[in-house]
């Protein structure tokens, strides 16, 4: 099937589409809520059209798209594939702005940020994240879900042994389970992170069962906090769920 061909074929539904060059190599990846309508569009005559797009686009030799459930997944996929791949347009294109990336910083005991930076200390980065918008609602819902310490003070055994930081606000309202004061263990926190790294990954359905799984664990040993705690991060996996099913926004690149 050649690449007019392929064109008709599209799919109208959200996804991550790829285009390659005549020796078979990806030059550019970008997402779409509606792979035909963005894909077609840059073979439709455009006043518009910046050089560097149109010299992307006399390239463009095949089109290959995958095909996702959400715009939020699109958007991590799209940024996984471009950290692995680095097409050279995709470079080429945004190389003079500075997209954030979320941070996972190499630590005992990680932090979870939002950053423009890359620094080249073991931290794990995912990203670059074109859509700002949806970055700042995943990130805030993700701390919804995972009570990742918000505080920015280094932790190790030792200062965890010699209680150098004190509990903050968060432990109080249930957005951190106190690893500053040995409440869970490294072991505990850094197994969240894992899941963290799987649902930045895309995973939700994972995360949900796990959530669901230690509210009726909770529940059935009448730890009821605890209970309260995992029902309240299980509801937010949900609500994040459904408002990626509810999207309407355009968030093409």
């Amino acid at each position: 099937m050649n690449l007019k061909e392929k064109l008709n074929h599209i799919p109208t539904k959200p996804g991550v589409y790829q285009f390659k060059n005549k020796d078979g190599n990806i030059i550019y990846i970008g997402k779409a809520k509606n792979l035909r309508n963005r894909v077609r569009s840059y073979f439709q005559k455009n006043k518009y059209q910046t050089p560097k797009n149109q010299s992307m686009i006399k390239r463009i030799e095949d089109v290959e798209w995958i095909i996702v459930r959400s715009s939020v997944e699109a958007l991590l996929t799209e940024a996984n594939m471009v950290k692995e791949i680095q097409p050279k347009y995709n470079i080429d294109l945004k190389d003079d702005k500075s997209f954030p990336f979320i941070r996972i910083t190499n630590e005992p005991y990680p932090q979870v940020l939002l950053t423009r930076k890359i620094e080249k200390d073991g931290s794990k980065y995912f990203g670059p994240y074109t859509d700002v918008k949806s970055l700042r609602y995943s990130l805030k819902a993700l701390h919804k879900i995972f009570p990742v310490r918000s505080c920015s003070f280094y932790m190790d055994d030792e200062s965890v042994a010699a209680k150098k930081v004190k509990l903050c606000l968060d432990y109080h309202i249930n957005k951190c389970e106190g690893p500053c004061e040995g409440l869970v263990s490294r072991d505990h926190y850094n197994a969240m992170i894992g899941r963290v790294i799987k649902f930045l990954q895309g995973q939700t359905k994972e995360t949900e069962e796990y959530v669901r799984k230690q509210m009726d664990i909770a529940a059935a040993d009448l730890r009821y906090e605890d209970a309260a705690m995992y029902r309240d991060q299980y509801n937010a996996v949900r609500r994040f769920k459904e408002r990626q099913r509810k999207v309407t926004a355009d968030f093409e690149d």
